[in-house]
């Protein structure tokens, strides 16, 4: 039999009740935010308006001061290889060709440099030396460009000249189509310095992000596959490149932007020769950004100027061009791996 309280109790508790008034009511809804929150919304809001503002900004600008060049010679600036300040005909070919031809270069040798150094780091060195090596490669970025081009252009450049170009023209100068690449003299400067130089500069950068997105890796998923029998190589290639390949390929994407765009070093070491008599990695060249620091500040109104800015539109072109390609080449990955689950 279920006990009953007593009268006097179940009307205390009912006052009780009343007392604290526990009947649910209606949340309140309020009809304006705090003014902190409506200042940081209307800050956050306009510091994205104001990056958009910019690059449109940028690219009108560009496209206002490259007019002259742009209706005088039209597309056919692009694959046109003559430069003649005194005659005003001009062509951007032997700049691009410079330029992607150095960063090609710098991301051949940089990419698997640094994803040794960020495998060593990570699964291979011991823990006494995993921090001090790790500072030594981040320390590297903070050296000035100007000191790598100083540095490349009279302490690398000879040594690269004795014992790697002499080398190879000796060993492939005369196989037919390859011998191509490594015709004209050896003196040190040229397209294949440029683009190793540029690959020492962003080694530091593409080495630490791979390192940093390779430690996020959980341990239980890397342990698992050790005590499954699996080498260091095969956790590395089938389990944390796997789950961290969107960090890898921003990193890549980083260290391409940064050889892009790289002046200073490029300057001193490309030759800044405007021509493109043959496609040997040992003539020297130019780059879109060593024209713009050579050339801009002596450039009288008129097409020498507005073929420099002209130079510039193209180097923001194939900038966008490479981030637009990285989207693709991740969206790609994502489909991959959802087709595989």
């Amino acid at each position: 039999m279920t006990a009953r309280l007593p009268a006097t109790l179940r009307q205390e508790a009912v006052d009780a009740m009343d007392a604290f008034d526990v009947v649910p009511r209606s949340p309140v809804v309020r009809r304006f935010s705090p003014w902190p929150d409506r200042l940081f919304s209307a800050a956050a809001h306009a510091a994205a308006v104001m990056v958009l503002t910019l690059l449109l900004g940028i690219i009108v600008s560009l496209l206002i001061g490259a007019r002259p060049a742009i209706e005088a010679f039209g597309l056919g600036f692009l694959w046109s290889s003559e430069w003649d300040p005194v005659q005003e005909r001009f062509g951007g070919l032997v700049m691009i060709w410079g330029t992607l031809a150095s960063s090609a270069i710098a991301l051949l040798i940089a990419v698997p440099v640094s994803f040794g150094i960020a495998l060593f780091l990570t699964e291979l060195a011991p823990s006494w030396l995993k921090r001090p090596l790790g500072i030594a490669v981040e320390l590297l970025a903070a050296v000035p460009s100007i000191v790598y081009g100083m540095w490349g252009l009279l302490v690398f450049g000879p040594l690269l000249a004795t014992y790697v170009q002499q080398p190879l023209q000796s060993a492939f100068g005369d196989v037919p189509g390859l011998g191509q690449l490594f015709q004209g003299p050896p003196v040190g400067l040229g397209l294949l310095s440029a683009g190793i130089i540029l690959a020492i500069m962003i080694i530091p950068f593409i080495a630490s992000v791979m390192r940093d997105v390779f430690e996020v890796t959980p341990p239980m998923l890397k342990e698992s596959a050790y005590g499954l029998g699996a080498t260091t190589w095969e956790v590395v290639s089938k389990v944390v490149l796997p789950y961290t390949k969107t960090g890898v390929v921003g990193g890549i994407m980083l260290g391409l932007g940064r050889a892009i765009g790289e002046t200073m070093a490029v300057t001193f070491v490309i030759g800044n020769m405007n021509q493109l008599r043959s496609l040997s990695l040992f003539e020297p060249g130019n780059s879109i950004t060593s024209a713009l620091a050579n050339e801009f500040a002596e450039a009288g109104e008129g097409l020498h100027q507005a073929s420099l800015i002209y130079l510039g539109l193209v180097l923001f072109f194939i900038t966008f061009v490479v981030l637009v390609l990285s989207r693709l080449l991740l969206t790609r990955l994502k489909k991959g791996e959802g087709a595989r689950a």
